[in-house]
Order: C-alpha cells, then sequence, then structure tokens
C-alpha cells in the first residue's frame, strides 16, 4: 500500500516561505504523479500544484502561480511544495496525493492515495 506522509507546516508572517514535503512509500515512486492540495475551514479542497512522474512538468493554481514551486526527488521519493510570499489567503490544511495518470490533474477524485497533511498559517 502506498503511503505519503507530509512535513514541513507550520505558522509563518505573511511574506514568508515554508517547504513542505510528501514522502512516499510502499511503491514505485516514480510512476506517480504528484498533485499539492489544500483546503481552509469553510471551504472546498482547492488544488494547489502538481508535478509529473519525472519531474519535468508542473501545472498551479493561478493564485499561486510564480509564488509556489512543486518539484521532486525520485531518488528520495519525496515530493516538495515550495511556498514563498505567503499571504493570509494561503492559511489551509495542505495535503499531498498521487495517482498514475496526468489527465483531470486538478481533480481530487482522481488520485489513487493521499497523505494525512499539515496545517499552514500565515499570520500579518
Amino acid at each position: 500500500q502506498v503511503q505519503l506522509v507530509e512535513s514541513g507546516g507550520g505558522s509563518v508572517q505573511a511574506g514568508g516561505s515554508l517547504r513542505l514535503s510528501c514522502a512516499v512509500s510502499g511503491g514505485t515512486f516514480s510512476v506517480y504523479n504528484l498533485g499539492w492540495f489544500r483546503q481552509a475551514p469553510g471551504k472546498e479542497r482547492q488544488f494547489v500544484g502538481a508535478v509529473t512522474r519525472d519531474g519535468k512538468i508542473t501545472k498551479y493554481l493561478d493564485s499561486v502561480e510564480g509564488r509556489f514551486t512543486v518539484s521532486r526527488d525520485n531518488t528520495r521519493n519525496t515530493g516538495y511544495l515550495e511556498m514563498r510570499s505567503l499571504n493570509p489567503e494561503d492559511t489551509a490544511f495542505y495535503t499531498c496525493a498521487a495517482k498514475r495518470l496526468w489527465g483531470a490533474i486538478g481533480s481530487p477524485s482522481t488520485y489513487d492515495f493521499w497523505g494525512q497533511g499539515t496545517q499552514v498559517t500565515v499570520s500579518l
């Protein structure tokens, strides 16, 4: 069974940065595309970004483009979400997920495996 474990969340002031990690075990890491999602209280789960199996193609939510970077290290079985210029609207519970096919990469219902998530809180 594939397992995903996030780390790196926490509290930061507006304008700051955080890097989330997603450690994957129990499967062949390089066959899965990785996605990142977030959910704020009272809101629906939102696609943040994703990276292909080989790390060469990424896709982002418009509001994070240029501030967030999704990447992966297939030698370490780990994915990353680098977040810069954070603002209070980025406050949410962030989760990584994995799926084999790139199609509908922004749709959470298409993902096969999910991590437990990590909280990111941005204050003024």
